[in-house]
């Protein structure tokens, strides 16, 4: 082996000072499950010993910055050179025809909306992508563009996969990123879903019971007009014996609360929305509590 390559293999890479370390010390990276797709999306490429290297340059702290925008993440990492790495992260955004596919999918379903509209990432949010044929996460290696400037020739290096891991940290922190990637920012998806629900309870209201149409199709029907329930208008009908009551948790803990965010009062140097928070669980379990005893009543 010549000298020159001894040399090139025993280089270490230069130590980086308050560089972004992952907080896994060992084993696998991620916390959360889009964390986790995203890097088992990664390992699945075969990408080899440069994922292992890249792990490690990770939890060096050899990652001076990450910057993800629409489309590309750009980043920096500290290698042998005394000049820091660029390595850039391309994965394609999704068209607009697709991302309007995505978000009537994802308005469909109640569960999806309500917890992206109060701020949380559903766990399986993929199938509103899947549903419409379209694919959230990169598929295989192709999807994404990377480059570095360092002198290896493998694509990834492993500068490249010390960013991969990071990013994957970074979705535990925020995941909407992934969706930033892919070309909307968490904002555009709120706005976009209260669009799409606003603009289908318009369609709905055309049928409501305030409606003119509505109305007529109630008379014309077997509900009597008002003027000749005056008497028994108070009294409770018999329908109502009928009717079951089974509340259970919501899907999204405190969505009002959340949606709303804080309260413009602080009590001390609390803000009043935590103790509405502390209330609404004081009340939910009561509520509960009180409907399963009601149950168990012959």
């Amino acid at each position: 082996m010549s000298p020159y390559w001894s040399y090139y293999e025993k280089t270490s890479p230069k130590e980086v000072k308050n560089g972004l370390k992952a907080k896994s010390k060992r084993g696998s990276i991620g916390e959360t499950w889009w964390s986790k797709r995203f890097v088992g999306v990664l390992e699945s490429f075969d990408m080899g010993a440069r994922l292992t290297r890249g792990k490690s340059y990770a939890r060096k702290g050899q990652v001076i910055s990450i910057d993800v925008k629409p489309g590309v993440v750009k980043a920096r990492v500290q290698g042998s050179y005394p000049k820091p790495y660029d390595v850039s992260i391309k994965l394609s955004p999704l068209s607009p025809e697709d991302w309007e596919k995505a978000i009537a999918a994802m308005a469909s379903k109640a569960v999806f909306s309500a917890r992206l509209l109060s701020g949380e990432m559903p766990q399986n949010i993929e199938e509103a992508f899947s549903d419409c044929g379209i694919s959230l996460f990169p598929e295989d290696g192709a999807d994404l563009k990377t480059d570095c400037s360092c002198p290896d020739w493998s694509n990834p290096c492993k500068h490249i996969a010390a960013v991969y891991y990071l990013l994957a940290e970074q979705f535990d922190n925020d995941p909407f990123l992934i969706f930033k990637l892919r070309g909307k920012s968490k904002e555009e998806i709120v706005e976009a879903l209260r669009s799409f629900r606003s603009a289908g309870a318009g369609q709905e209201n055309e049928g409501s019971p305030g409606s003119v149409s509505a109305s007529v199709s109630l008379i014309d029907g077997k509900v009597r007009p008002l003027e000749e329930c005056l008497d028994c208008f108070w009294q409770k009908g018999s329908e109502l014996d009928l009717l079951e009551i089974n509340p259970r948790s919501p899907p999204v803990e405190n969505a009002v609360l959340k949606r709303l965010g804080e309260a413009p009062i602080l009590i001390g140097r609390a803000n009043f929305a935590f103790f509405l928070i502390k209330a609404y669980v004081i009340a939910g379990q009561a509520a509960l509590q009180k409907a399963a005893r009601g149950s168990e009543e012959p």
